[in-house]
């Protein structure tokens, strides 16, 4: 018997990358390894979840790549110096770390000598384009996998196949899209479709806990990070973590924007 195909799937734990982990080892017949790319979206709780989530789905291995710190000393700590910010609102999140993800991806495919790549891009928005082009540069031969969009499936369609198939998860919050990273949370869907409409509270990931008053105080050297209220941070990634913590509780940060995308 021949020696099933390798993917390696851009594996989130959402419904897009769960449908396809199980749809290409069930169905197409390859041996599927699961990869996270962690920008800082995860805590150690939700990667333990994605395992054991991409063993139930299928896959032969499951691996964290953690790119958090990589992400930061090459993008993320220069935007800080620029304040940069797309459109004056959008501090450019989820676009740039999308290619630290994407990259992280395709060394671990070469790594294994993979096949094939595959993620959970629909054919709406910007991140296929991200990932198709950094797998093309980092990863050429590769193939290139993308379930969702090639068969313009339904949120509803991918729920029901995963059912079928014995797996349930909790998606309660179906019609939104999230995207989660040390830089921010990006949502989309719901509401926010219609322009005369605003996001509800329950949409949110993290909810308004605080109306009292407190400071905040954050010290900066030679433009990084390096005391939050008087504590000091060598690790300049647990210093946004934390102001992120404090914020969150007053949804400080929370913007719409508007914006094209392919």
């Amino acid at each position: 018997m021949a020696d099933k195909k390798k993917v390696v799937v851009a594996f989130s734990g959402g419904l897009d990358t769960s449908y396809t982990v199980m749809k290409l080892s069930h169905d197409m017949g390859y041996e599927v390894y699961a990869a996270c790319a962690n920008t800082g979206g995860f805590s150690d709780e939700q990667l333990k979840q994605n395992e054991e989530n991409a063993y139930k789905l299928g896959a032969k291995e499951y691996v964290t790549l953690d790119v958090t710190h990589e992400y930061y000393e090459k993008s993320l700590k220069y935007m800080i110096f620029g304040n940069v910010l797309r459109n004056n609102c959008y501090p450019i999140s989820v676009s740039s770390e999308r290619i630290f993800q994407a990259i992280a991806i395709a060394r671990y495919a070469k790594q294994i000598g993979a096949d094939a790549i595959a993620h959970g891009s629909t054919g709406a928005g910007n991140d296929q384009i991200r990932f198709d082009m950094t797998f093309l540069v980092m990863a050429p031969g590769v193939e290139i996998i993308t379930l969702t969009r090639d068969h313009a499936l339904s949120r509803k369609e991918e729920v029901d196949y995963l059912n079928a198939h014995g797996y349930f998860a909790d998606f309660t919050k179906l019609k939104y899209s999230y995207n989660v990273g040390i830089w921010g949370t990006s949502i989309c869907g719901g509401e926010i479709l219609d322009s005369s409409k605003g996001l509800p509270e329950e949409a949110y990931l993290k909810h308004v806990a605080r109306n009292d008053e407190s400071e905040l105080r954050i010290e900066f050297k030679k433009g990084e990070i390096v005391a939050v209220n008087g504590e000091k941070y060598d690790d300049k990634v647990k210093a946004i973590q934390k102001i992120e913590e404090i914020g969150a509780a007053y949804g400080i940060g929370r913007d719409c924007n508007v914006g094209g995308s392919t």
